[in-house]
């Protein structure tokens, strides 16, 4: 488990140190990718042991997030924490006085965690998250100089494609958890049926636009407005390796008509791109449509039905291709240019660097004893073995021959020329090169313990398949060292230099439509936001405004009707208070006070006046008695 979370947390942590402390961004950033190739080796360590890891969210076991280690995933992990660790290696020198090299090792580190998560996830939940987070990542940095002239709109064109192919991922992955009823990938790919087949072609269109697959090739050559490092990590081990990795995870489930279209669109774009290649004027721009000719020969080996010869052409290439890309990426260093007029000579200012491209290029063409030989002839094979033979092994050789011809007109760019003095030294770049330069040259040695890891083997090919690859690969060199790509293409030069568009190429299919589509969503988006929310809000506001004054009034003048009525019964109190009740209770004490009086006169003290007084009053109640009998 410790490995597992290094692999994915050491690129990320860095990220988050690189952005958090702004200092040392490539220590860090090496430092990062050092850990995550540790974590990665350990992974495959472990899986080439049998052990298997499977991992969830801690405390929420069951929400739908898993990441699995298995043979498979931890040898793509290994891969991508090799290529990106060289690839840092370089930047750190190609990136060394560049005022936003902390932005740029920061979302580096982040592309590399991210494409860890996608080789490395269990269920499509957590598939789906990091392939979002890599079509992010990829924007930011294909347009990392967006103030140069281009850049914006290159990183425009790839999002606008890749977003548009995304689409095919999301309806197969909702398709297939609501066949199988879970997630997780490893049991969906049991789908049998229409739904696997619908599900085939949807992840193929995904792949297409990931793997810049005819006919969605187009932004991948205009994706070179990036930093040298950035096309290296993009073209070899992650974004574009992305959907040749898909559609290998997924081979099981893939019924006969899905792998027909996969073999053919893969054939049909090794051909096509590998013309456009040889028609490149950009040395970049040629490396990046040969990156989409070999991801062709890959889908070919799916389309097969042998997924462990596309997984064995992608560790070639992808250490094959991060290598060429960084000794073009020394010669623009030299030249500020990658137009191949201005490439002249460059090579032969620089021998070393020169060599480890040139090694790196007749790899490719697939020469003994050298990585894509081994792969190229597992390709063939397959393609051979396969019951579309017919259809798939000559676009294969014809590919081959197309990768070795465009190689070598590079190679003899590079060497014919002047040569001028080269501008410094570049050790930290000429050692990521070197690195990856000796993996491009040995890694074929290890294909067959890794085969028996994987328990997956190709078709041992037959005798004259490992001659023909040779055979054609040296055609291709030939003509493309002896033949001018004008006389080599014909009539052929003009569509290839503009990049075999149709019906208008896929700006017109994809991006002037996804524009339009956006700017329709932009003024609904604005009706709504304008007229709807915010004018409902508004006018519901100002209607509440209204009628809270108007009950306001009301109750304004209730309170004071009630206020002079209280006023009045106050005044009314007052009044009886001090005429009625105070008159009453006065008067009373007056007279009281009057009797009291009399009263004190008739009690005067002299004894003589008091017995009369007596006296005289039991004379008068005598008489009254006698008298009473007369009147009754």
């Amino acid at each position: 488990m410790i490995w597992l979370a290094l692999t994915l947390l050491a690129p990320l942590g860095a990220a988050l140190a690189v952005f958090a402390l702004r200092h040392a961004p490539a220590g860090i950033a090496l430092a990062g990718a050092g850990l995550g190739l540790l974590g990665a080796l350990g992974l495959f360590a472990g899986a080439s042991g049998g052990v298997e890891v499977t991992a969830v969210l801690p405390f929420l076991p069951d929400l739908p997030i898993r990441l699995l280690a298995s043979p498979l995933t931890a040898t793509l992990a290994l891969v991508v924490a090799a290529v990106a660790a060289m690839v840092l290696l370089y930047a750190a020198g190609y990136m060394a006085h560049d005022p936003e090299r902390v932005r740029f090792f920061g979302t580096m580190l982040m592309f590399v965690a991210a494409m860890e998560l996608l080789v490395l996830s269990g269920d499509w939940i957590t598939l789906l998250a990091a392939w979002e987070m890599i079509g992010f990542a990829s924007y930011l940095l294909i347009g990392f100089w967006h103030t140069r002239d281009g850049v914006p709109g290159a990183a425009m064109r790839a999002f606008l494609y890749t977003r548009t192919a995304d689409l095919g991922l999301y309806l197969a992955a909702f398709l297939l958890i609501g066949v199988a009823g879970t997630s997780e990938i490893s049991a969906t790919l049991a789908t049998t049926g229409t739904p696997a087949l619908i599900a085939g072609l949807l992840l193929l269109f995904a792949a297409m636009g990931k793997s810049a697959q005819v006919p969605m090739q187009d932004w991948l050559m205009r994706a070179m407005a990036g930093p040298t490092p950035v096309s290296a990590l993009l073209h070899s081990a992650t974004l574009v390796a992305a959907g040749a990795i898909l559609l290998i995870r997924v081979a099981p489930m893939l019924p006969g008509g899905a792998l027909l279209a996969v073999g053919i669109v893969g054939g049909v774009t090794a051909v096509v791109a590998g013309l456009m290649a040889l028609a490149a004027r950009d040395l970049k721009r040629l490396l990046a449509a040969s990156t989409a000719s070999q991801y062709g020969l890959m889908l070919v080996a799916v389309g097969a039905g042998v997924p462990v010869a596309a997984l064995l052409h992608l560790i070639a290439h992808a250490a094959i291709k991060s290598a060429l890309f960084l000794g073009a990426g020394v010669f623009q260093h030299d030249r500020d240019s990658t137009d191949l007029d201005a490439l002249k000579g460059a090579g032969r200012a620089r021998p070393g660097i020169f060599a480890g491209f040139a090694l790196a290029a007749l790899a490719l063409a697939g020469l003994p004893p050298m990585a894509a030989f081994f792969s190229k002839d597992a390709i063939l094979a397959a393609a051979l073995d396969s019951p579309f033979a017919s259809w798939l092994l000559p676009l294969a050789l014809l590919g081959s021959v197309l990768t070795g011809a465009y190689m070598a007109r590079a190679l003899k760019v590079l060497w014919t020329g002047k040569a001028d003095q080269p501008v410094d030294a570049v050790p930290l770049m000429a050692a990521g090169m070197g690195v990856l330069v000796v993996l491009a040259a040995t890694l074929g040695f290890g294909f067959k313990p890794l085969e028996a890891m994987l328990d997956a083997y190709p078709p041992e090919p037959a005798w004259f398949i490992p001659l023909t690859g040779l055979a054609v690969g040296l055609v291709g060199l030939a003509l493309g060292w002896a033949v001018a790509p004008a006389r080599l293409l014909g009539p052929l030069l003009g569509p290839a230099s503009r990049g075999f568009e149709i019906a208008g190429g896929m700006q017109a299919l994809v991006a002037r439509p996804a524009l339009a589509l956006a700017a329709v969503c932009d003024r609904i988006d604005g009706w709504i936001i304008g007229t709807v929310v915010l004018g409902g809000v508004a006018g519901g506001a100002r209607a509440l405004a209204a009628l809270t004054e108007a009950i306001e009034i009301r109750l304004l003048a209730v309170v004071r009707a009630i206020g002079r009525i209280n006023l009045s019964l106050g005044q009314f109190s007052r009044r009886t208070d001090r005429d009625t009740i105070d008159g009453a209770i006065f008067g009373l004490v007056d007279r009281t006070i009057a009797l009291g009086a009399r009263a004190r006169r008739l009690q005067s003290g002299f004894i003589h006046r008091e017995m009369a007084l007596t006296f005289a009053g039991i004379v008068l109640v005598i008489g009254v008695l006698i008298a009473a009998p007369l009147y009754l």
